[in-house]
């Protein structure tokens, strides 16, 4: 027999769906029929692979990172309104990551009777029965659509996923009825696919000859020229053009809040990274007087640290410049031109101006910048030398700071991987209010080797490791997590690990031991900073802490895996905290690169 849900799985499979995130319930009787149904016939195998998910929001966290490394879409199923609502805020983080997904939901039967197969048998199909199941999310959606027949099962499909991989890339959201779902058709209707190049995304878009020969005069002619970007780098081609425009004129360039890798950190003219906590930005803003913004959502806070007035600001961005498909809600920059454009075509046709341009460049001017900006980067670099290597006077009870963490941690995967470098290490930053701190002192040199969510729901880095590990295959050595304490719980580590232990993807996390919450305590001190809060004696009192008993993080993933993932403890014991944190990353990295299984080091830093 094959259904409606015959038609669906297959056109996936059509599509070119490789994985499916499922977390099953009482609307997927039809589809787990069918599964079977494929491995009676397929030799054990489906279609596309299903992975079980024990959370919805570890299931699309997991699509999202399968998404990230891949470039390609992955599907999640859910379970009918309590489903969707259970993705929770890895809604958030796939519409603002601009990370293309498909989202299955089924919905309770319309049918109360027997009157079809599927019709309702359970009480709760009942209260589940909701009068707009697509609204729990369409505000984050670039489509949403219901299925109501097996004959429109395939279109529905392709078109979702063509609006999903065309700029700006996102999520879309497909519902159907258990009895449609359960509508018997005939083998020739799932044997029947659409050519998928009659489902073609949208061609990107590139700058106009006026747009990128104005920029690019604007950059040759300026006195103090700015870059900022924050996720260029998701096409890993915009890596080796941002870094060629850099070099030509000399133009620093700053990663304000990225999710992606924008240039080598080797890059002389890179001068860091800055999430805006306080006065972060690059001191290049304030006397920039033309400034490129490279898809950067945030490119600065004008109440913080704004650019100057007269600078001439370009901003341009893949698919949505003022924000509206992705409904940011209030948001502006002052700009001279606004541009619609696909990064890697953007850049193309700036540096091919930049270059019609050269007899009338300012050829000594040039050299100046990249003289200044090139000391800049080495006095940078050197200042991060120095961070990783202050250690705490004494080393018995003192506690490691996150700069001496990371600059262990980095040299063990130097020392450890097969390539002796970071070159095939993939890192997932959840670090938060350490975001900035994780980007720049990983020092990431290969485009796609570190990434954030791209949005602000914490609970990522974990699924994400799977997912990421699942569509990578042998393309990274290792890969990291480094994660805050209090992201690690949002993370759902029982699922995280329990998936990562059923499918074999062995990754490394780091927590980041503060304690508790720290991002809310600085929100409110940036608010209040004289105020009643400022004078808590600890986190534990502002409601913000974990202490005096915080979780044992490590052990949380051992017993969510049945033992299989190691797991660590490391500082504030009373033992050699230099010594030990040497010892157990080395060990930590064995584990993963030898032993094929996760590994958790929890780092006790300074409490908040």
């Amino acid at each position: 027999m094959y259904t409606t849900s015959s038609v669906f799985l297959q056109s996936l499979a059509n599509a070119g769906i490789t994985h499916v995130f499922a977390n099953w319930g009482s609307d997927h009787p039809a589809l787990l029929e069918d599964l079977q149904r494929q491995r009676s016939e397929k030799d054990g195998q489906t279609t596309s692979k299903i992975i079980t998910c024990p959370n919805e929001m570890v299931a699309l966290t997991a699509a999202q990172g399968f998404a990230q490394v891949t470039g390609k879409p992955a599907a999640v199923i859910v379970h009918v309104d309590v489903g969707t609502q259970a993705m929770a805020g890895a809604i958030h983080n796939v519409d603002r990551g601009r990370v293309p997904v498909l989202i299955y939901a089924g919905a309770s039967p319309f049918s109360s009777s027997g009157e079809l197969r599927g019709s309702r048998n359970e009480w709760i199909m009942s209260v589940q029965d909701i009068p707009d199941q697509a609204a729990i999310v369409r505000q984050y959606m670039r489509f949403t659509s219901q299925i109501e027949s097996g004959k429109v099962a395939t279109g529905v499909v392709h078109r979702a996923l063509q609006i999903a991989t065309s700029h700006p890339k996102g999520p879309v959201y497909l519902w159907a009825r258990r009895e449609v779902m359960e509508e018997e058709v005939e083998l020739s209707a799932v044997n029947t696919s659409i050519p998928l190049r009659k489902w073609p995304s949208v061609e990107p878009a590139a700058l106009s000859p006026t747009a990128a020969n104005t920029i690019a005069r604007a950059l040759s002619e300026a006195q103090s020229p700015l870059i900022i970007t924050s996720h260029s780098g998701r096409n890993q081609d915009a890596v080796p053009l941002l870094s060629n425009l850099s070099t030509a004129l000399g133009i620093p360039i700053v990663a304000v809040c990225p999710s992606a890798v924008a240039v080598p950190f080797s890059h002389p003219h890179f001068v860091g990274v800055t999430f805006l906590n306080g006065a972060s930005h690059s001191h290049h803003l304030a006397k920039a007087d033309v400034i490129l913004v490279l898809d950067a959502d945030v490119p600065w806070i004008s109440a913080i640290q704004p650019p100057h007035p007269d600078a001439r600001v370009f901003v341009v961005d893949s698919g949505d410049p003022l924000k509206t498909i992705s409904a940011v809600g209030q948001w502006h920059v002052d700009a001279e031109m606004m541009c619609n454009a696909d990064v890697v075509l953007a850049l193309e046709g700036i540096n091919t101006a930049v270059e019609a341009q050269i007899k009338t460049r300012n050829t000594s001017l040039v050299e100046e910048r990249k003289t200044a900006v090139t000391a800049e980067h080495h006095e940078w670099v050197s200042s991060l030398d120095r961070l990783e290597n202050t250690w705490p006077q004494d080393l018995q009870s003192g506690r490691a700071t996150l700069p001496n963490v990371l600059g262990v941690l980095r040299r063990t995967i130097e020392e450890q991987t097969p390539s002796r470098s970071l070159g095939k290490t993939l890192v997932l930053n959840e670090g938060i209010t350490n975001y900035a701190v994780v980007w720049n002192h990983m020092r990431t040199e290969a485009p796609g080797g570190q990434m954030t969510s791209g949005g602000s729901s914490l609970g990522w880095s974990l699924a994400a490791a799977v997912g990421a590990h699942m569509g990578a295959g042998k393309n990274y050595e290792l890969i990291v997590s480094i994660v805050g304490d209090g992201s690690f719980l949002f993370c759902v580590p029982s699922s995280a690990y329990w998936i990562a232990r059923r499918y074999e993807t062995p990754f490394l996390t780091i927590v980041l031991n503060n304690g508790g919450w720290k991002a809310p305590k600085m929100s409110m001190l940036g608010c209040h900073p004289t105020g009643y809060g400022s004078q808590a004696s600890s986190g534990a009192e502002l409601s913000v802490g974990f202490g005096p008993n915080c979780p044992d993080y490590s052990q949380i993933a051992v017993a969510a895996s049945a033992g299989w993932v190691w797991g660590k403890r490391v500082g504030g014991d009373g033992r050699n905290v230099k010594e030990e944190l040497n010892a157990a990353l080395a060990e930590a990295v064995r584990v993963v690169l030898e032993e094929r299984r996760c590994a958790v080091l929890d780092c006790v830093l300074e409490s908040i």
